[in-house]
This record gives C-alpha cells, sequence and structure tokens, in this order.
C-alpha cells in the first residue's frame, strides 16, 4: 500500500468553503474516475498559528495506481482552480509512503 500525502493551507474564513468543496467535488469527481488501485482518501484539519491546515492521505495498492490517478509527473500536488482560489499556499508536491506496518488498539 503507498499512502499520497499533501498539505494545503487557508483562512479562517475560508476553511469552511474549502472543505466543502473537497468533500462535495473534489473528493467525488476523484472517486469517479474508478481507478483500480484507490482505495479512499482521508481529510484532516488543524488550525495553527492563524491559518487551517488541511492534509489529505490518499491510498493506493501501488505506485502504479498512483500514477494512474495523477500521471507521469505524480509527485505534483493535484489542485484543482476552485481550490487553489480558496487556498492562501500548499505544497506544490506530494509526497508517497510505503505502508509497512498498520496496527490497532482492539
Amino acid at each position: 500500500m503507498i499512502k499520497r500525502i499533501w498539505r494545503g493551507w487557508t483562512t479562517p474564513e475560508n476553511a469552511e468553503r474549502y472543505e466543502t468543496l473537497l468533500r462535495e467535488e473534489v473528493f467525488k469527481e476523484i472517486s469517479s474516475r474508478e481507478i483500480e488501485g484507490y482505495r479512499g482518501i482521508e481529510l484532516l484539519r488543524r488550525e495553527h498559528h492563524g491559518e487551517v491546515e488541511f492534509m489529505t492521505i490518499m491510498t493506493f495498492v501501488s505506485l502504479d495506481a498512483v500514477q494512474e490517478f495523477a500521471g507521469d509527473a505524480f509527485e505534483e500536488a493535484y489542485v484543482p482552480p476552485a481550490a487553489r482560489a480558496v487556498l492562501s499556499r500548499f505544497e506544490a508536491r506530494s509526497r508517497h509512503y510505503e505502508v509497512l506496518a498498520a496496527g490497532s488498539t482492539e
């Protein structure tokens, strides 16, 4: 498994708008592409030093699946124009990590 991690920041005034855009448009668009090795996306949020930071963690079965999602330049961030309009700044590149172990408290 591969985790694709990315972060973007917005103002507190734009945070709800950005979160809604992700949930109602961006995530649905990604899911509608029906990429065989795509296993889902998580959204994390925190307020920090007057900004709101968002982190997305996408799960793929392999780097080939990541490339199916993002193309040959798969490390470039996927930030649609509507998202760019409400973000103050964002990481230009996504990071990819191989999952070596997963645990549970149960």
